[in-house]
């Protein structure tokens, strides 16, 4: 399993009876988690301060409890990166800080690609699918890469450029685009666009700003294919991030190597990715990411 250790703002303290004890700053909140099946005892004093914790409905849904006072929305940092918190409908709070560790390797291959990208100058350009938020847009924006940001929401964009602008990028090159997905890929095929990197965090589940039906189990492969329709003649790099259990990572490792390797060889890695529990010293199972490079055997 992938985890980072470099989080300091934010901390999975413990888990326990389908429920998540986090501090995300200087805020603590229990959160549902269906993963968490185990009843260890909740002996961590945290469980007994947090500020607030959200409620899942029988009926779909759910709602925040709060327990004692915090802000409406507050900023915490990782690396040099900063993100607005904001606790939302169905439990989220704008931020899945397990994504940390695919951030890092995202830069990192920016790094190494500088001045070899598809873009003017050599710049490597990068396409965010699902992008809610843009955890990965931003770490992409801070190695200067240039950045197209899809998501069907008009809140999540919204809400990504303020994460940009809290961790001073906004200067930083970025199409902010508030789009189905699929759509947007067809109309780049025509226009003939390209990206050396393409990363796609799809819902299991949604529907697209004209009412689009996504269901990710049948769409997955197609969509894989169709985006490799943009990949530039010398890629980077390939991610695919799922939540959906019946999605394993070797189901997306396959899928990337029937598709993009089938065509640009390269090699494709998968695994869990998760975040180590405090109270434990174990991790928790937080998704899966299975990614293609072009680095060679």
């Amino acid at each position: 399993m992938r985890s980072t250790e470099l989080w300091k703002d934010y901390e999975l303290i413990d888990c326990s009876e389908g429920e998540r004890l986090e501090r995300w700053g200087d805020v603590i909140l229990i959160r549902p988690d269906p993963q968490v099946i185990w009843k260890t005892p909740k002996k961590n004093e945290f469980w007994k301060m947090a500020n607030a914790r959200y409620h899942r409905s029988a009926k779909g849904g759910g709602e925040w409890e709060i327990l004692r006072p915090f802000p409406d929305e507050w900023n915490i940092g990782y690396r040099d990166l900063t993100f607005k918190i904001k606790p939302m409908g169905f439990k989220h709070t704008g931020l899945f800080p397990e994504q940390a560790v695919n951030w890092d390797f995202l830069r990192e291959v920016i790094k190494n690609s500088q001045s070899s990208g598809c873009g003017e100058g050599g710049q490597v350009k990068v396409l965010n699918l699902f992008a809610y938020t843009g955890g990965a847009t931003v770490a992409a924006l801070a190695e200067d890469a240039a950045v197209v940001h899809v998501d069907a929401s008009k809140g999540m964009v919204a809400h990504a450029k303020e994460n940009a602008a809290l961790s001073g990028l906004s200067e930083r090159f970025c199409r902010w685009l508030v789009d189905d997905c699929e759509k947007f890929i067809q109309r780049e095929i025509r226009r003939g666009n390209k990206y050396d990197i393409i990363i796609m965090d799809p819902p299991s589940y949604g529907r697209g700003p004209g009412g689009e039906v996504w269901q990710l189990e049948d769409k997955v492969y197609e969509f894989v294919e169709l985006a490799s329709q943009i990949l530039s003649d010398d890629p980077k790099m390939v991610l695919i991030n799922s939540y959906t259990a019946g999605l394993s990572p070797s189901v997306m490792s396959y899928i990337l190597g029937s598709t993009v390797s089938a065509e640009y060889g390269g090699r494709v890695d998968c695994d869990e990715i998760g975040l180590s529990v405090t109270e434990t010293g174990m991790c928790l199972p937080c998704g899966a990411s299975a990614i293609w490079t072009k680095e060679q055997d």
